[in-house]
């Protein structure tokens, strides 16, 4: 009968596995640290939001996050001077990935008590106000805020192209998320039969209001509103974009789960976004809630939620920053 044979560095390997595994096991002992992994499912909260979550001490907060990270369950995301945490993404499926994801599993199959979700809708809602005072106060100044980035025609074309190579069929319904002064609502509107643009933003949907009349869009229409309005009335598309939108909304995962929802069965998803920066100065000078976002937050963003990613391009820009182009086809 033959038997395998473990070579020293099966047997550490195993030995480390088991580690790691007992580990996790220890950190999710304690109720609150199951709830705050509950939490991070598909948001990132930095220390301050998490005690008022469960509003308990900071330094007891700062305590069991700490716990939770030496077992790799959280990860630090810097995002300037703030710090937030969320799930750890894995460049690997190894086996440290395949525990977590039993675990996480496992968590979420578990009912939030209500008054921890009313608490993390307060902190969105708050996020998502002081986004849209910011576009309502600047709404003058976008297209010059948005230069200090990038200007529109540097990503307005490839996006576009994304999007008409992905659903070629001119009687489509597509929908812009966040169409600042409306100019690709024109691209959109001279291809496809029904264009919806939804934006939290009163002033900046004025702004695309005159440019459509201007244009002569009249298939073209303007919702104030999100996405998670759009679900309530069963609004459906066969294609969505989302151009340079993502780092100034709350919660970007939720965002992407949203548009799954509105999207027919392969329908076309376009996301176009900044890579990952440090440039700080665009959350005072742009609105930017987030830095960019790393091609794994995305790939583990869209994944979990049904997209397969069909093809992307990646813009450099003089300035340092660069862009990066996605087609996703929902699944």
């Amino acid at each position: 009968m033959n038997q395998i044979s473990q070579t020293p560095n099966d047997l550490y390997l195993a030995s480390n596995a088991i580690d790691q595994l007992s580990q996790k096991l220890k950190a999710c002992g304690d109720p609150l640290r199951v709830q705050i992994l509950q939490c991070l499912k598909a948001d990132a909260f930095g220390v301050l939001e998490l005690t008022q979550i469960f509003d308990t001490k900071q330094s007891g907060m700062s305590h069991h996050l700490k716990v939770l990270s030496k077992a790799g369950l959280v990860e630090a995301q810097r995002e300037g001077n703030s710090i937030f945490y969320r799930r750890p993404i894995f460049a690997e499926h190894g086996a440290e990935a395949a525990a977590c994801t039993q675990l996480f599993s496992m968590f979420d199959a578990l009912a939030l008590q209500p008054d921890i979700e009313e608490k993390m809708q307060e902190i969105r809602s708050k996020r998502a106000e002081q986004s849209s005072a910011f576009f309502d106060r600047n709404a003058d100044r976008f297209a010059e805020q948005q230069e200090l980035i990038c200007d529109h025609q540097q990503y307005a074309p490839t996006s576009f192209k994304l999007m008409k190579a992905g659903l070629t069929t001119h009687d489509a319904r597509v929908l812009e998320v966040g169409p600042g002064e409306g100019q690709f609502l024109a691209l959109l509107g001279d291809y496809y039969d029904e264009v919806d643009a939804v934006d939290t933003s009163p002033q900046m949907l004025e702004y695309a209001r005159a440019f459509c009349a201007d244009k002569k869009l009249s298939n073209v229409s303007l919702i104030e509103g999100d996405t998670k309005q759009l679900l309530k009335q069963n609004q459906r598309y066969q294609g969505i974009v989302m151009n340079m939108v993502l780092h100034h909304v709350p919660t970007p995962a939720r965002l992407i789960a949203e548009c799954a929802e509105l999207l027919d069965d392969k329908g076309v998803l376009v996301l176009c976004d900044l890579t990952k920066h440090d440039q700080t100065w665009a959350k005072e000078n742009c609105g930017d809630l987030w830095l960019g976002f790393d091609q794994a937050e995305l790939k583990k963003w869209t994944q979990s939620v049904g997209f397969i990613e069909d093809e992307s391009v990646f813009i450099g820009l003089r300035n340092g920053f660069q862009i990066q182009i996605y087609r996703y086809i929902k699944h």
